[in-house]
């Protein structure tokens, strides 16, 4: 059992580390020499590298950092098939019941070192792209209906901060609809309300009127992780 759990632990581990990567960092900085935490929102992510540097390393970080959450996810599918080719699964695991648990610690963990990379001295991006990507790991249909609902946001209201912000909302609703176990319905209550938190300076923008749209700068550009 102590190496199932140990194996288990190493795999949350490693989902943390894939999520500290620091994508936007990494690309502003080798493209324009800045570190993109002290331009615009100071957030390291996809919406913040569009504003710096355009729609082609937008979309490069956007994807890239979606990425990072699908290979957390299809760690643990891995783990489960590896342990059970080796026999390291112990007797008393349920893998029907362990395996979206582990899913559900590992996203988590994922999405909380997107935010608070030890690259970046805990630091980050607000997690939405790399949330997307394990939501579309873990159950695409979810996925693809929280990526719609965030499409409509936008095209609509053309504030990428309020499309993520209802997004993260819908999520929840959404893995209820689509009957997903226990663990993933609460990763969906708790992911959200994360990444909620995450938009905190978004949201007083959205209330006082000066949230920028797309292709819109920040009125000011000295607050961090905004």
């Amino acid at each position: 059992m102590a190496v199932w759990l140990s194996l288990c632990g190493a795999v949350v581990l490693i989902a943390y580390l894939l999520g500290s990567f620091p994508t936007g960092y990494i690309a502003v900085k080798q493209l324009k020499g800045i570190d993109i935490r002290e331009v615009g929102s100071g957030s390291t992510g996809a919406t913040n590298v569009l504003r710096t540097l355009g729609k082609g390393a937008g979309a490069f970080v956007l994807l890239m950092d979606c990425l990072k959450g699908v290979l957390a996810i299809a760690l643990v599918y891995y783990l489960f098939n590896f342990a059970s080719s080796q026999n390291l699964i112990p007797t008393p695991v349920d893998v029907k019941i362990w395996q979206p648990w582990l899913v559900t610690l590992v996203g988590l963990s994922a999405i909380l070192g997107h935010s608070k990379s030890i690259f970046l001295g805990f630091t980050g991006g607000k997690s939405v792209a790399t949330s997307l990507g394990i939501l579309l790991a873990m159950s695409w249909q979810v996925g693809l209906a929280t990526l719609g609902v965030f499409a409509i946001v936008v095209a609509i209201s053309r504030i990428v901060s309020l499309s993520s912000i209802i997004g993260a909302i819908a999520v929840s609703i959404l893995m209820a609809i689509f009957h997903q176990p226990l663990p993933y319905v609460l990763f969906g209550v708790a992911g959200g309300l994360y990444v909620i938190l995450r938009h905190r300076g978004n949201i007083e923008r959205l209330l006082a009127g000066t949230e920028p749209k797309i292709g819109q700068k920040l009125a000011t550009e000295s607050e961090n992780n905004a």
